[in-house]
């Protein structure tokens, strides 16, 4: 059973700490990875401390959600192991990136 926070029942709607906290989980899960985390700070261009200083930022996240979407074996494979669909990241991914608002 996956954890309260990454139910995907709460990643829709007001539960935004809940996508946060999805969000970080795929982040955590692609830094396991040291080739996938080159990857991701090659392709999306930021820097080691850009990651860190914007991990709980909603931009930050949602460019981590764009890599992982991008890459159909990786979104697999983290949703998987975090306890999500895929389809629920990029839900998430959509609310971070639309600031909240789902439409």
């Amino acid at each position: 059973m996956p954890p309260a926070e990454s139910n995907p029942a709460n990643l829709r709607g007001g539960h935004s700490e809940n996508r946060t906290v999805t969000a970080l989980n795929a982040l955590v899960w692609t830094l396991e990875d040291p080739a996938r985390a080159k990857r991701l700070l090659d392709l999306t261009g930021l820097t080691p401390d850009a990651l860190r200083a914007g991990a709980g930022d909603a931009h930050v996240l949602g460019a981590l959600l764009d890599f992982l979407a991008a890459h159909e074996p990786d979104l697999i494979a983290c949703a998987e192991a975090i306890g999500v669909s895929p389809g629920d990241l990029i839900r998430v991914r959509d609310a971070l990136t639309s600031g909240g608002h789902e439409g």
